[in-house]
């Protein structure tokens, strides 16, 4: 009996197997550069099988991968790099390859028929990267035993089983790709990797495919629901769709499910504890995030005293899990993550009587768009940078498509081009931390301790934006 296919790119099929022989002959190219057991390994990719086999070698040998967002630019590969310190590199971006020797997955991966041994459990397993709020991203660092949680928290809350079929698009250095990605493969789910999100591809294949649960963030719902033609495809396959990463649009949603019959499931969790909460797979509420998954429990805080709070009183939700993330890089950051050995998600929200997560607000500035999290004090840096100007700050605005769209405040010593700065942080950061808009501003409204009020800022300059 023939192995089922595991795992689907372009034209090329791969089973388990397939990817066990393969990520045992990178293991062996790897282990020849001289990557050993509890060193770290930079990977820097773009959605393709090569990435998950080069995840399973670097576990073979009992490393652990720096997971670097292929969307980065010079500066923040570098800050990662430095926070890591990585000995060794793999991946097929030329910004890794410019500042260490890298191993590029374009090359020829000879496999080889042996096993790889398992990872110790309490062995770093990875390292993906979370904004604060005082500036350039945190790596967090999760155990092997920590994240085997987590996909298990996330299997069982999508009723996934071996009969499912997936596709993914989001960036597999991104916590909810990388999730996906390895629950479907323990799974035995069969999985289409796309290079890049395209909705007339997604739709396409969700038909021939016969695809059962989608996986979408805000601007791919929205495209479902703006698509002219949606209709016209047969979508019948699904059982669900999971919005993920930020808040539901219940507008933007129900207007699929009247299109096409669709129905949605939303699910919380972070990059330092990926599953927190999810709705019911049938019957799902689109004004909550569910409830906390089995395994893990949450509580509400006051934000003035810590105290815990009863129901509908709203605070910081706090959860623990086994699935929690070892701690920070730098690891002065991870005591004030935790409260009495609960994670502290910055996040502003209550529990209502039946368990039902509803969240109203960020105690932390992050600022989201398209799931992905920007501190905005690393935007804030790149603006310092400019000799023009003398203060600024960033905050954020509703944007329909992205869920938030990052504006700048600034203030500077003379008559200024701002379409310079807009430009400066374009070359200097991540496309989706483009600035949609700058504000020339007498000051920046602080108060005596030298906090930015964004507060004030947004009620004089947060009109949304359309672009």
């Amino acid at each position: 009996m023939s192995e089922a296919t595991a795992l689907v790119f372009e034209e090329r099929e791969y089973t388990l197997p397939q990817l066990d022989e393969l990520a045992a002959g990178l293991a062996r190219t790897l282990e020849r550069r001289g990557v050993t057991a509890g060193q770290r390994v930079a990977l820097m990719s773009s959605n393709r099988p090569e990435f998950v086999v080069a995840l399973r070698a670097i576990w073979g040998l009992g490393a652990a991968a720096v997971l670097l967002s292929p969307a980065w630019r010079r500066t923040e590969v570098e800050h990662a790099l430095a926070l890591t310190t990585p000995s060794h590199a793999v991946g097929d971006h030329p910004v890794l390859d410019e500042l260490m020797p890298m191993l590029h997955l374009d090359e020829p991966l000879t496999p080889e028929r042996h096993a790889l041994p398992p990872p110790d459990p309490d062995a770093d397993a990875l390292f993906v990267f979370s904004s604060g709020t005082t500036g350039m991203p945190k790596a967090v660092r999760h155990t092997h035993r920590g994240f085997a949680v987590a996909v298990r928290h996330w299997r069982d809350a999508l009723g996934l089983s071996p009969a499912d079929r997936m596709q993914i698009m989001t960036p597999p250095s991104h916590i909810l790709g990388l999730l996906n990605i390895v629950m479907a493969l323990e799974t035995g789910a069969w999985i289409r990797l796309h290079r890049r999100f395209d909705i007339d591809a997604m739709l396409q294949h969700i038909e021939t495919d016969r695809i059962t649960i989608e996986m979408a963030v805000a601007p791919i719902a929205l495209a479902l629901a703006g698509h002219p033609k949606l209709e016209s495809y047969d979508l019948s396959s699904l059982r669900y769709i999971m919005w993920c990463a930020t808040p539901v649009t219940r507008s933007v949603a129900e207007t699929v499910t009247d299109r096409v019959g669709v129905n949605w499931v939303t699910a919380y969790g972070t990059s330092e504890l990926p599953v927190i909460s999810c709705n019911s797979l049938h019957g799902a509420r689109l004004d909550t995030v569910g409830r906390p998954v089995p395994g893990v429990s949450v509580r509400i805080v006051s934000l003035e005293d810590g105290a815990v709070l009863p129901p509908d009183g709203a605070g910081e939700i706090q959860v623990r899990a086994d699935s929690v993330m070892g701690g920070y890089l730098p690891d002065s950051a991870t005591a004030q993550a935790f409260a009495d050995g609960w994670y502290r998600t910055g996040d502003v929200g209550y529990l209502d009587d039946d368990g039902w997560l509803r969240i109203t607000d960020r105690a932390k500035e992050m600022i989201k768009v398209r799931g992905f999290q920007i501190a905005p004090a690393e935007i804030e840096a790149v603006l310092h940078g400019h000799p023009g100007v003398t203060d600024c700050a960033v905050f954020a605005v509703p944007h329909p498509v992205d869920g938030e769209a990052v504006v700048a405040a600034v203030a500077t010593r003379d008559e200024l081009d701002t379409q310079e700065l807009c430009d400066l942080v374009g070359e200097r950061l991540a496309s989706y931390k483009r600035l949609s808009r700058v504000v020339v501003v007498p000051e920046i409204p602080r108060l005596p301790s030298g906090k930015v009020l964004r507060r004030v800022l947004k009620e004089q300059h947060g009109c949304s934006t359309d672009g």
